[in-house]
């Protein structure tokens, strides 16, 4: 999987922020929010394919976290991505 090409993440009012425009003529903007984390992990695999093991390895080599919570993480923040349509599966 990869990340959207497209969407860039912004900084307002001291939030990482992304604006996920709805289509034309309806109003259906959200608007994702990042922590200091999730920003992390965008960062690093914003141009690369990754999996959910990648994301876990990156957060126990980052956080020093055990492995099954790091899965975990991955995971959720696998699926935030996908719900809001920022993963691209192949």
């Amino acid at each position: 999987m990869r990340i959207r090409k497209g969407f860039k993440i912004q900084s307002v009012g001291g939030e990482n922020i992304i604006l996920l425009q709805g289509t034309y003529g309806v109003d259906t903007t959200k608007i994702v929010s990042f922590n200091d984390t999730s920003l992390l992990l965008w960062n690093i695999y914003e141009d690369k394919e990754f999996t959910a093991e990648d994301i876990a390895a990156s957060l126990v080599e980052e956080f020093g976290i055990e492995r099954e919570l790091a899965t975990k993480d991955a995971i959720d923040w696998i699926d935030v991505l996908v719900q809001n349509r920022l993963i691209e599966q192949q």
